[in-house]
């Protein structure tokens, strides 16, 4: 029997983690489970996993919940274990776009943690709504801009941050693929679908969709502050209304350049998120796809390669690793490692205590960036490319 009251638990539990969205078919919805059962931090113990509620029931027997925990709809899940002693502490929100301010908000305001994928909502007036939300929460809201859980990244940040390049000159960023270079919203598939309406993906295409992690990868790793940019989006399937790819010029508060480059439609491209960063003194270069290795070149000497847990690697690259250097790892253990520090900053609230040193996790503030961008980015788009600022 499930009894209701106030929650209890010890510092030794797991989290209790409950999914919003994720069901059948739905590709992110398992990489956040997988993510979080990486390290053993979480217990998957409850869901409202589709739009339907047949499908979220079928759902959550495929994933083994208790018939009581499986939701017809978002807010009926909310209400109840807001209200169970063993009800859920967080809550992961992997749902298309327009719904993760609705979803997030509703569990913000009942004291449960959010985990939310990105970017953080569908426009620009929600994103302010569940910045505002946070803020007046005691819940704590992660972003799973699952790159910056890279540990050859942690070091690259890390590296600049020491001043080793200098002063930044040339920030480059890009992320072609090449999944959606044919109209497969058309033939029904669930993942084109959604992505390619602006009902529910919002203003921006692949400049929601994978420039948002371009440009959050290249701010978490220069610090650099946006001053405008130029932006050329285009949709070039024929019937497309969003953009399958875009070309941003950057500029940025003390005198650093910088491109973005994304793209949906680029044959041979599969994930080639990467990012080079020159300064004064140096560069860097990094690319998702060999993902344990860094190029750091500090100037008039060679190139010189670092790899994850081997030689150059620090502190902060080490404490994201789990295996030894030589054993690849990638996407799932990068994700997974925003789980961990999450799981690290839920720990510390529950128990009271100060966060520990190092724990780095993307919030409402960069979520709140990054739909800036994209709103700036469409703005600038139609103004003929026009230079244009942020609105936060």
């Amino acid at each position: 029997m499930t009894i209701e009251g106030s929650k209890g638990q010890t510092s030794g539990d797991r989290i209790r983690l409950g999914m919003v969205g994720g069901g059948r078919d739905a590709f992110i919805g398992a990489v956040h489970r997988i993510a979080a059962r990486l390290d053993d931090r979480y217990e998957f113990v409850a869901g409202a996993l589709s739009s339907t509620p047949e499908r979220s029931r079928e759902s959550g027997r495929d994933l083994g919940l208790a018939p009581d925990r499986i939701y017809d709809d978002f807010r009926a899940m909310a209400v109840r274990e807001a209200r169970l002693i063993s009800g859920i502490e967080a809550v992961a929100v992997v749902t298309p776009n327009n719904l993760h301010y609705p979803v997030a908000a509703e569990f913000l305001r009942r004291g449960i943690h959010v985990i939310c994928d990105k970017p953080l909502t569908s426009s620009l007036a929600d994103a302010r709504k569940l910045a505002k939300a946070a803020e007046q929460s005691s819940a704590l809201f992660i972003l799973t801009h699952n790159y910056t859980g890279y540990p050859m990244i942690r070091q690259a940040r890390y590296i600049v941050a020491d001043n080793l390049l200098g002063k930044i000159r040339v920030v480059h960023a890009e992320y072609p693929q090449d999944w959606l270079s044919e109209p497969l919203e058309a033939t029904g598939q669930k993942q084109a679908v959604w992505r390619t309406d602006p009902a529910r993906s919002g203003s921006g295409g692949s400049i929601g969709d994978i420039g948002t992690h371009a440009y959050n990868l290249l701010r978490f790793v220069t610090g650099l502050e946006l001053e405008c940019l130029s932006a050329d989006l285009t949709a070039f399937v024929k019937d497309r209304v969003l953009d399958d790819n875009a070309h941003v010029l950057l500029r940025f508060v003390g005198g650093a350049r910088g491109m973005l480059w994304c793209s949906q439609v680029a044959p041979g491209n599969e994930n080639g998120l990467r990012l080079r960063v020159y300064g004064e003194l140096g560069g860097l270069e990094w690319e998702q796809e060999s993902p344990d290795k860094l190029w750091h070149t500090t100037r008039g000497e060679p190139k010189r390669l670092i790899t994850r847990m081997g030689a150059g690697a620090g502190d902060a690259a080490n404490r994201v690793s789990r295996i030894p250097a030589g054993h690849p790892e990638g996407y799932l253990e990068g994700f997974a490692n925003i789980y961990r520090e999450a799981a690290d900053a839920i720990g510390a609230a529950r128990e009271k205590r100060e966060v520990p040193e190092g724990v780095i996790y993307p919030g409402i503030s960069d979520g709140l960036e990054g739909v800036a961008f994209i709103d700036a980015c469409v703005r600038s788009s139609r103004r003929n490319c026009a230079w244009t600022g942020l609105q936060g």
